[in-house]
């Protein structure tokens, strides 16, 4: 098994350093393992693989049984593998033979703090999320990543379009501009569009009015493109693209071209990667040529 700084072999020498001095630091699990022990050698990989995710909370000390009596003998450990937790000099927990991973997990969970998520899996969770509509639940997990990195651009637009999304308007354009460089160019654009649609929206007539219109007269150029618009504010981006492509279709002129710039800022909304934006590329493409 590979040895990482979070992994090492103490001996009767060692022992009160490395585990117990080291213990009011950060919590120490020993191993007592031995070489004709079976259960030990499949126990040691998912006691390392443990340890790793912790990311340096906690550290595994391993005793070789068969050579290492002293510290054998100093525990009392009488069976195979025999696994305990030392915190602040002392032993506060362990378990003896193989067990499974939950259970070594729940032994852990009262001793050992957990691991700093990284700014990029606070970052996709987040993004999740929001996908999900859980738009508080993502807000509050930007907030912390900015807490560390208030120039995290990515969180910035992201945190921008919460704040849209509860009708902050004002203050997710704040946010939008404090973003530097180039690097999330289309993310930040398709931000900024999502804030011109719902500012448009709250300017624009009811979308039953909208809808009464059009069933009098579907070739009502304004009431079409006012009834995308609030469809987009309310993230119903299908419809929105689909009513969007059809004006363009019967008059591409309109407002000197307006549902074209408008299906373009609906693709920087929701990104080239986004199954809506691959089909309605394509549509347009085959509508413009």
């Amino acid at each position: 098994m590979s040895q990482t700084p979070y992994i090492f072999d103490v001996t009767s020498a060692n022992f009160e350093q490395l585990v117990l001095e080291n213990s009011f630091h950060k919590p120490v699990l020993v191993d007592f393992w031995a070489e004709w022990c079976a259960p030990c050698k499949a126990l040691m990989p998912l006691l390392a693989k443990i340890t790793e995710e912790y990311q340096g909370e906690l550290v595994l000390a391993k005793v070789n049984c068969d050579i290492e009596q002293d510290v054998v003998a100093r525990f009392g450990v009488r069976s195979l593998p025999t696994v305990v937790l030392f915190k602040d000099g002392q032993p506060v927990d362990g378990f003896a033979g193989a067990q499974p991973e939950s259970a070594i997990r729940a032994m852990l969970e009262p001793h050992v703090q957990a691991p700093a998520a990284p700014e990029a899996d606070l970052l996709e969770s987040a993004q999740a999320l929001f996908a999900e509509g859980r738009i508080s639940e993502a807000e509050n997990l930007l907030k912390q990543l900015l807490a560390e990195d208030n120039e995290n651009a990515a969180a910035l637009i992201l945190y921008a379009r919460c704040l849209a999304e509860r009708g902050e308007l004002g203050e997710a354009e704040l946010v939008l501009d404090a973003v530097k460089g180039d690097e999330h160019k289309q993310a930040l654009a398709g931000a900024r569009a999502q804030l011109t649609f719902l500012r448009q929206a709250n300017d624009l007539p009811e979308v039953a009015d909208l809808k009464s219109r059009l069933a009098q007269n579907t070739e009502d150029d304004e009431a079409a493109y006012q009834l995308a618009i609030q469809q987009l504010a309310r993230q119903q981006y299908e419809a929105a693209l689909e009513g969007l492509l059809k004006l363009f279709v019967r008059n591409r002129g309109y407002a000197e071209g307006l549902a074209h710039k408008t299906l373009l800022q609906v693709f920087d909304l929701l990104g080239s990667e986004h199954p809506l934006v691959t089909t309605y590329r394509r549509k347009l493409y085959q509508a413009l040529y």
